[in-house]
């Protein structure tokens, strides 16, 4: 595996995109809304940040209300995401997604209770 990206939560992504733009040299690479957010993917040399911006109540909006801006996940490249989940059910590992499910770019994701990952809300990314 690798480190595929860093998701960030904020209010206001196109203003975090331009500061983070501008301090280092991370150009937009990617852009997209679903899932009631607003993504941003700003690349650095074979990964990203990830920047999450609520446009409507769920996940990360609730994620803010709680916590304020800030990382919010780390996300690992994977092959076989069927095969990253299995090995650590096998390790008794809780899941916060049984099945991988669509994530930003079309790719399937899946995320790992931060309970059992040492307080880090990681996610699998199938490339």
């Amino acid at each position: 595996m690798q480190l595929d990206h860093v998701g960030v939560a904020t209010d206001d992504a196109a203003e975090l995109a331009d500061l983070y733009g501008e301090l280092f040299d991370a150009p937009v690479a990617h852009e997209e809304e679903f899932d009631g957010m607003r993504v941003v993917f700003l690349a650095f040399d074979g990964s990203y940040f990830e920047l999450l911006e609520p446009i409507e109540d769920g996940t990360i909006a609730r994620y803010l209300d709680r916590n304020g801006p800030g990382v919010h996940h780390v996300a690992l490249r994977t092959e076989d995401i069927e095969g990253a989940l299995e090995t650590v059910r096998e390790r008794g590992v809780e899941l916060v997604d049984d099945e991988p499910r669509p994530g930003a770019w079309g790719h399937d994701v899946a995320f790992l209770h931060p309970k059992s990952t040492g307080g880090v809300l990681v996610e699998f990314v199938e490339h």
